[in-house]
């Protein structure tokens, strides 16, 4: 397995918001987190990609136990995140913010500009040809110049899904990807999913709340409820578990309830 989280513990006062999560990941899958809202989903992100510390618990990525890495650290060695908000440098270009996220850049302090100056451009010109390639990808091409301020928020999740690209990485921690983007651009998503899996082998986990998108692009899924799993399992036997219709059904017969 290429994740592993063991017994996963975080609390927030007296709000337990992960509970004894334990749950797996094979390498080169697309596995499906998903779960009613308040389940734990986002936490467990926060914990497996080091935004959160776990109260306990353990996380494996790799072979390597993470749970006490830096963020910037488990984003190198190959778990990559994007969010359910786009993080754009709304003031920079779309070809700007994919660049900046490329591995192993040799910066602009001013040793390296005067002594190794011909190093740092050979570099520099090697990040912007795979950012290039990159968006050309992404079919960002004519918004390579465009402020990113100026794009959708399908747009911005495309610039978001290049970054992560940028960074080699050999896992993709997706959150909600396809919240707040519109049909045609939703397509172009979950297209550049199944192409990143398939021609580039990247793993993903993915939460995403839309049914009919889990179902289709998923292995395997994984279901938590008030911070716990509760089901693990392929997309049709998930569909059949009592236990998630269940935990989604009282939900919203609760919410009924308080109407």
């Amino acid at each position: 397995m290429l994740l592993e989280a063991s017994e996963l513990r975080k609390s927030f006062g007296g709000v337990v918001a992960v509970d004894g999560a334990s749950f797996e990941v094979a390498e080169g899958s697309i596995t499906g987190l998903i779960g009613p809202n308040g389940a734990g989903k986002t936490t467990a992100f926060n914990l497996i990609s080091g935004f959160l510390r776990a109260d306990a618990g353990a996380v494996r990525f790799a072979g390597s136990r993470i749970e006490r890495w830096r963020g910037d650290r488990i984003a190198r060695a190959g778990l990559v995140r994007v969010f359910q908000t786009p993080r754009v440098l709304t003031k920079m270009t779309v070809l700007e913010n994919v660049m900046l996220a490329a591995k192993n850049q040799l910066g602009e302090g001013l040793f390296l500009a005067l002594a190794a100056h011909a190093r740092v451009a050979k570099r520099e010109r090697e990040v912007r040809e795979r950012a290039l390639a990159t968006i050309e990808t992404l079919g960002l091409t004519h918004l390579v110049d465009a402020f990113a301020g100026t794009l959708s928020g399908g747009q911005r999740k495309l610039v978001e899904l290049g970054r992560a690209l940028m960074a080699e990485p050999r896992m993709i921690l997706l959150d909600e990807p396809m919240a707040g983007v519109a049909p045609v651009l939703a397509e172009q998503l979950l297209d550049h999913i199944r192409k990143l899996r398939v021609e580039h082998g990247v793993t993903m986990l993915v939460i995403e709340h839309d049914m009919d998108v889990v179902m289709t692009i998923s292995d395997r899924i994984i279901v938590m409820d008030e911070g716990r799993v509760i089901a693990d399992g392929l997309p049709d036997e998930i569909q059949r578990n009592e236990r998630v219709i269940e935990a989604y059904l009282g939900r919203l017969d609760s919410k009924a309830a308080e109407a």
